[in-house]
């Protein structure tokens, strides 16, 4: 078998056996195919696609490319939950602790990631003393005590991906459906879990930017899980504009707890009950959507949610007080507010903009050396259809600099005012997939 064979093959509109993907994907892990021809390879699976079946198997090429973990001695269904990112998602931090307090276990591999703000893992070691530095017989100890355990990626999983992707970056084929969605699944099966959930953004926050190219990876993805043995399901999601109110990462572990006591952004909450509908009844713990919703309403008014969050953090070296005291958080050393130029109603809010100017703050990675201010960040104070009037601080920005006039100018931008009214938003939740 030859390298260039399979890139003529697929750039002639050929599927590839699951033969031919293995051993490619094998040989590539092991260096023994050069960039340049995986490269040539990658452009040729933009231009020509993918089948179902040829998705499912460099899927599970990658899956066995490196380390499995294995989760068989956590009691229950364990259910993941992964996003396809956007500006301002906080979910796992509201997610994890309110379903886990409905009785789902949450093991859960989180990492660090580039983008608009830090992964998950940033953000919650933003809470003074927590580490996600655990053994796999602690993580496990820690789900079976607490049914909640968030930890670090392994670098043993998925090299084959890890090695795709940095080739992608920089040959321009990050954006292509079957080898994003092979991306993404590859690391969530080989993190052990029984079943997925999806949350596919829609919008100008993401790479997704219409609901039909949303609908195509959230269908692939599922036709993945669901071909390799998982149970998994799919959410298309709005991202037209940040979610929630905060965007960066101290300030994200705030509006979590703020979330946890019934008290946060509204399209937070919503997105986090649709979400945790689906992974309890994905676990077993609820039969309908509206049961479920039932059990995540009365998880955050009995407070069992906050009181879940607050054992996981101190299960993990963490200084749980913070629930009490938030001042505890990194904090900014400047904070002022960014004025409207004109009266009227807001129609848009570029979160592309929002998330730029958060990244140039400090509160997200350029490359994967760059380091993060986990205290900088902003503050929506207003959203898509409010009125506003001439000089009301509509963002705030938290900054480690009294004054940023690049980033006040780039989201002095980002607002579009107009003076006739609109309906809020768009569609919350656009679809559900399964």
């Amino acid at each position: 078998m030859r390298m260039v064979d399979l890139i003529q093959k697929k750039r002639d509109g050929y599927n590839l056996t699951a033969q031919e993907i293995h051993w490619m994907i094998q040989n590539y892990t092991q260096s023994k195919i050069p960039d340049y021809q995986m490269s040539a390879f990658a452009m040729a699976v933009f231009f020509q696609g993918m089948c179902d079946r040829e998705s499912i198997d460099l899927t599970q090429a990658m899956i066995e490319s490196g380390k499995q973990i294995s989760l068989g001695q956590i009691q229950g269904i364990k259910v993941d939950k992964h996003s396809t990112g956007g500006v301002g998602d906080t979910t796992t931090l509201v997610l994890a602790p309110l379903v886990c307090a409905c009785g789902a276990p949450v093991a859960k591999m989180s990492g660090r990631g580039l983008g608009y703000t830090g992964g998950t893992i940033d953000k919650l070691e933003s809470v003074p003393g927590f580490h996600t530095e655990l053994t796999n017989e602690q993580f496990i100890q820690l789900v079976n005590t607490n049914q909640i355990a968030i930890i670090g990626q392994s670098t043993e999983l998925t090299p084959a991906d890890k090695k795709l992707y940095s080739l992608r970056d920089v040959t321009a084929t990050v954006d292509s459906i079957p080898l994003i969605a092979s991306s993404i699944m590859s690391k969530k099966i080989a993190a052990g879990a029984d079943a997925i959930v999806l949350d596919v953004k829609v919008g100008s926050g993401t790479f997704m930017k219409t609901v039909k190219d949303a609908r195509s990876l959230a269908r692939l993805m599922v036709a993945i899980g669901k071909g390799v043995g998982k149970d998994t399901v799919a959410i298309l999601s709005d991202m037209s504009q940040p979610l929630g109110n905060a965007i960066g990462n101290a300030l994200e572990v705030r509006e979590a707890i703020a979330t946890l006591q019934g008290k946060g952004p509204e399209d937070l909450r919503q997105l986090c009950f649709v979400l945790g509908a689906h992974m309890l009844i994905l676990s077993k713990q609820a039969n309908t959507i509206k049961e479920a919703e039932q059990m995540l309403a009365k998880a955050i008014s009995s407070g069992k949610a906050l009181e879940k969050f607050q054992q996981f953090i101190s299960a993990q070296g963490g200084d749980a007080s913070i629930v009490d005291h938030p001042e505890k958080l990194p904090v900014a050393k400047y904070v002022y507010g960014i004025r409207t130029k004109r009266s009227g109603y807001i129609h848009k809010i570029l979160p592309e903009s929002v998330g730029m100017a958060a990244i140039m703050l400090g509160a997200g990675r350029k490359t994967k050396q760059s380091l993060i201010d986990l205290s900088v960040g902003l503050v929506l104070q207003k959203k898509v259809g409010d009125f506003v009037s001439k000089g009301e601080t509509w963002i705030q920005v938290f900054s480690q600099n009294s004054e940023n006039p690049e980033i006040d100018a780039l989201l002095s931008d980002s607002l579009l005012i107009d003076s006739s009214p609109i309906q809020k938003g768009n569609p919350f939740i656009y679809e559900f997939i399964q």
